[in-house]
């Protein structure tokens, strides 16, 4: 049986892993409180995450709505070390994606009265990757944009606030499919599966500058409750929402899926794992695949207290996270 998985505490406070079927029984995992753990021992007996957690019986039901609307739902990847969980991802990779990022930096390109209107390095990026984004089996295709989003102190548990910092611009949700990744002991990158995922950014900043991009990345990002295993589906069909004071105030469907990309998602992991120092034993690696949709591109303001709730099969449970302002904490550089 090929199961799901998501982490949480009980009511006193103790670490649980939950294997999930497709009816969305959730039962204890006996043989590890932690996925990380739980793939570690997957790695070490060659079994599949699904076989490792059943290598004795599973255990008691417990009900995951309950410990969602309680807050005791965790991130279903973390690490005993934050830092080493790295979060990072790609962009222009979905056939919608280039419109909205390409709108942001038009405005910021000097115009010649009469010749024709020149291409952005979006654009060009994103039919690089129509064109060679997804190569023959064996073949490397061509690189995507890539970013760094932080370790896993930024990684947010579902329910929990994404922050705002108190220097952004705007705090803006990106729809996406995560791919999750612990490296085993010989270096090699194991994938444990795929989450729903909102990759938080500041599109505000990235406008202003297209070399800000990095930037606007340095956010929180949040997964939702459950990590699938087993193939991605080709078609994904979701919807990204955002509620205010009780009421949908913005809602768009978004589609992902490698049938709706311009990159297969093996390139992307090749991209993003050929670097030696994103292969060392033990991290573990969110990476996300990118974003069609954005409020942001249809003029949408987001401001404190807004939910983000995105939701696509075959994910059974959205991932879903308020908007908040953390408070400002000044630094003062000191010499030694």
């Amino acid at each position: 049986m090929v199961l799901r998985f998501a982490q949480l505490k009980t009511p006193q406070g103790e670490r649980r892993l939950v294997a999930i079927d497709d009816a969305r029984l959730a039962r204890r995992v006996e043989v590890a409180d932690t996925l990380y753990a739980l793939a570690q021992a997957a790695i070490a007996t060659g079994a599949t995450l699904s076989d490792a957690a059943q290598a004795r019986p599973l255990g008691e039901t417990i009900d995951l709505e309950v410990a969602l609307a309680e807050g005791r739902v965790l991130a279903p990847i973390d690490h005993p070390d934050a830092a080493h969980l790295l979060m990072t991802g790609t962009g222009l990779t979905h056939l919608g994606s280039a419109e909205s990022r390409d709108q942001m930096h038009k405005a910021a390109l000097a115009h010649q009265a009469g010749a024709d209107e020149p291409l952005t390095d979006s654009r060009r990026m994103f039919l690089m990757g129509v064109a060679g984004g997804k190569p023959p089996a064996g073949e490397v295709g061509v690189q995507p944009e890539w970013f760094y989003k932080g370790d896993g102190s930024q990684l947010v548990a579902p329910g929990q606030a994404l922050m705002f910092p108190a220097f952004a611009e705007d705090g803006g949700e990106e729809p996406e499919i995560a791919g999750v990744y612990l490296v085993g002991p010989d270096a090699t990158p194991y994938r444990l599966g795929y989450c729903l995922a909102n990759e938080f950014s500041d599109h505000v900043v990235e406008r202003g500058n297209y070399l800000w991009l990095a930037h606007s990345k340095l956010r929180n990002a949040a997964l939702g409750p459950e990590l699938l295993t087993g193939p991605l589906p080709q078609e994904i069909h979701g919807v990204s929402r955002i509620i205010r004071d009780g009421k949908v105030a913005w809602e768009k469907p978004f589609l992902s899926g490698e049938g709706n990309m311009s990159h297969a998602l093996a390139n992307l992991e090749h991209h993003h794992f050929k670097y030696g120092q994103f292969r060392r034993p033990g991290d573990v690696h969110v990476h996300f695949f990118g974003a069609a949709t954005l409020s942001f591109a249809s003029g949408f303001q987001t401001q404190e207290g807004d939910v983000f709730e995105i939701e696509a099969p075959p994910f059974h449970y959205p991932a879903r996270n308020r908007l908040a302002h953390a408070p400002s904490t000044p630094t003062t550089i000191k010499s030694l």
